[in-house]
């Protein structure tokens, strides 16, 4: 299973790195375009990553003109960040490329393949983590929330 992970993860970062990105960058944009992260620490939780690594790749992404950054007026520990119109082209680009690397990756496999798969790995994520419930690790990472939260990053 830990093969087939790196596998799996090593081709996608490939796919997604012929579009200039990587997977921090298309997490990001995808947080971000669906509006669900409220602060940093929860834009770095969805992303998987530390806050400093947040700042890291917002850094780098800002420097690329994917993203603005700025103080939200009603609260100036608040940053608000904002696609431009270069990080929503490079999301798009990067969306074409998840979903062609998925299509590839889901090659062969019928619905019913998919669903029994889905079940195991919902069965061994609970396996490893009692208080996992019925929700994947993964569940929800590409899902558009009902209602979109404003897009702001803490900067603490």
């Amino acid at each position: 299973m830990s093969q087939t992970a790196r596998a799996v993860s090593r081709a996608f970062d490939d796919a997604l790195e012929e579009t200039g990105g990587s997977l921090p960058v298309w997490l990001i944009l995808l947080n971000l375009k669906t509006g669900r992260p409220g602060n940093q620490r929860e834009l770095a939780e969805a992303v998987g990553v530390r806050d400093a690594t947040l700042t890291h790749h917002l850094n780098a992404m800002d420097k690329r003109g994917l993203i603005t950054r700025r103080r939200d007026t009603a609260n100036r520990r608040i940053h608000v960040v904002e696609l431009t119109e270069a990080g929503e082209d490079a999301f798009v680009r990067m969306r074409e490329a998840a979903m062609a690397f998925d299509r590839r990756l889901n090659a062969g496999l019928s619905d019913t393949d998919r669903d029994r798969l889905n079940q195991l790995l919902r069965h061994l994520a609970r396996n490893v983590d009692a208080g996992a419930g019925d929700s994947p690790p993964w569940a929800g990472l590409a899902e558009r929330p009902a209602t979109p939260g404003p897009g702001r990053t803490d900067s603490r």
